[in-house]
């Protein structure tokens, strides 16, 4: 699958240390499979999750949240948001989601 933009990934990692491991192994996993659909995704990631249109993954022992949207159609991953858990927890997020 295509990533875009995984700059935010990066910035992120910058910020959070502890989150470039997990970071950099979701990156990989999905660099180099192919999804149709979400529960082909969840074979892979079983801790992904479904909020409206996004697909939101656990990262660092549920420490951290990454949110997509996933286009399985033309194989392309767009990074929403990278949060730390109280960043999560604000909900800011879940309007881009419910659109």
């Amino acid at each position: 699958m295509r990533i875009i933009t995984k700059k935010t990934l990066f910035q992120f990692a910058e910020r959070h240390p502890e989150a470039k491991p997990t970071l950099e192994r979701w990156l990989a996993l999905l660099k180099t499979e192919t999804f149709n659909n979400f529960q082909e995704l969840r074979k892979t990631f079983p801790n992904a999750d479904r909020v409206g249109h996004c697909t939101l993954f656990n990262i660092g022992g549920n420490k951290f949240r990454l949110i997509t949207a996933i286009h399985y159609n033309r194989q392309i991953v767009y990074i929403r948001h990278v949060l730390t858990h109280v960043e999560y927890d604000l909900n800011k997020w879940r309007k881009e989601c419910d659109k």
